[in-house]
């Protein structure tokens, strides 16, 4: 059966094009639930309500999870609570964002 890790690590490809890090390192990512059947359903939030690239970022996460074995179906859900904040970052996302010039 596909584990929460293997849906992060799948995940770890899909980046916010107005900020150069993956959506789990910003912390972008709140909750994973995968059923027996195979259904993974993602809960996460975008910087910012309103995010122009929202349906880009859904339709990558969808293709980077359908992508491994035994997930017959991917459910994006973005929730606005609670809001993303710098702090919600892992410490590589941290460092990759002060890499590029980012002050967190």
């Amino acid at each position: 059966m596909t584990t929460v890790e293997q849906v992060l690590e799948a995940l770890k490809v899909v980046k916010d094009p107005e900020i150069p890090v993956n959506v789990v390192d910003l912390g972008l990512v709140y909750d994973v639930q995968i059923s027996e059947d195979g259904v993974v359903d993602i809960e996460m939030t975008l910087t910012s309500v309103g995010c122009p690239v929202q349906d880009m970022i859904r339709a990558d996460a969808e293709l980077a999870v359908m992508r491994l074995e035994e997930v017959t179906r991917v459910n994006v859900d973005f929730v606005w609570t609670p809001p993303w904040t710098t702090e919600k970052m892992s410490d590589d996302g941290k460092r990759q964002m002060r890499m590029f010039g980012f002050n967190v």
